[in-house]
């Protein structure tokens, strides 16, 4: 019989290992893995789905919204914190911008583009602004450091950048609307115009005297998008206005609070936290 020529058999040989490792790590490892785990952690392995009336309501592991059919938060129930993907574990991630993301672009509905006309709202008066919100539903001061009365970021632009100031703008708040400040270093603070280019300006973040009493994680979103959880912290803060809206002691929804409240992992990871899911199916059980 004829060999065949060293190339062919290469690429043969190339092909047959594809099949293999196909076989073994696209097949068998995967099927072999899953049946570990059905037998080891079922409840895990099968999406640690919640039931409540013989109806799948969700995943203690991912988190989800709970509002009326106006789509505003349900009164009667606890509040996850905030998520950029919607929840939804196809779109699961952050929103990839950091600290350092202060100043909005301001809408301008002359502006070229649809970027132009819709703007673009900063991390700092995203936190303002849901800060603002979560503080008015739930009847406490919204206010935080470097934001505005009004939920956006207390932010100048201060011209020259260098040396000093001949001109500051309040870039975070559109004119008609006054300045956080009247004055900085004696120069009189300009409103936000939609369409001007600050980027030459030096940026100056602001820090006023407010105490923040809404909770981190009530204005911030995980990483994932998809956190179930919540911390004590403002899981006790909605107490309040659950227990008032249920007509429930409020002594009671807290005693639910606690029993639904993990402990750190291995003891000293992370923070309590409280499965959101949980705890409001545990308060229609209550009914």
């Amino acid at each position: 019989m004829e060999r065949l020529p060293n190339t062919l058999r290469r690429h043969l040989a190339a092909v047959r290992a594809v099949a293999v490792f196909t076989l073994i790590l696209g097949g068998f490892y995967p099927l072999l893995v899953t049946g570990i785990a059905q037998v080891v952690l079922p409840h895990r392995a099968g999406g640690s789905i919640v039931r409540a009336d013989g109806r799948e309501v969700g995943s203690s592991l991912i988190g989800q919204l709970f509002t009326d059919r106006y789509g505003r938060p349900a009164r009667g129930y606890f509040q996850s914190r905030p998520s950029t993907a919607g929840y939804d574990p196809l779109a699961s991630g952050a929103s990839n911008l950091g600290p350092q993301d202060v100043v909005d672009r301001l809408p301008d509905p002359h502006g070229t583009g649809e970027a132009a006309r819709k703007g673009r709202v900063s991390l700092l008066t995203q936190v303002c602004a849901r800060s603002k919100a979560v503080g008015e539903v739930e009847g406490v001061s919204g206010a935080r450091p470097y934001c505005t009365a009004d939920g956006v970021g207390a932010v100048l632009k201060v011209f020259p950048a260098v040396g000093t100031p001949a001109r500051v703008v309040s870039v975070n708040q559109a004119c008609p609307a006054a300045p956080f400040v009247a004055t900085y270093r004696g120069v009189q603070v300009e409103c936000g115009r939609p369409g001007e280019d600050y980027s030459s300006g030096r940026t100056v973040p602001v820090r006023g005297k407010a105490r923040a009493v809404v909770p981190p994680d009530a204005v911030t979103a995980s990483g994932s998008g998809l956190d179930p959880h919540i911390s004590v912290a403002y899981a006790e803060l909605q107490a309040s206005r659950v227990a008032g809206e249920r007509r429930m002691d409020v002594h009671r929804v807290r005693e639910l609070i606690g029993e639904h409240t993990t402990g750190r992992a291995l003891g000293f990871l992370g923070e309590p936290a409280v499965n959101v899911l949980e705890l409001n199916l545990a308060l229609d059980r209550e009914r």
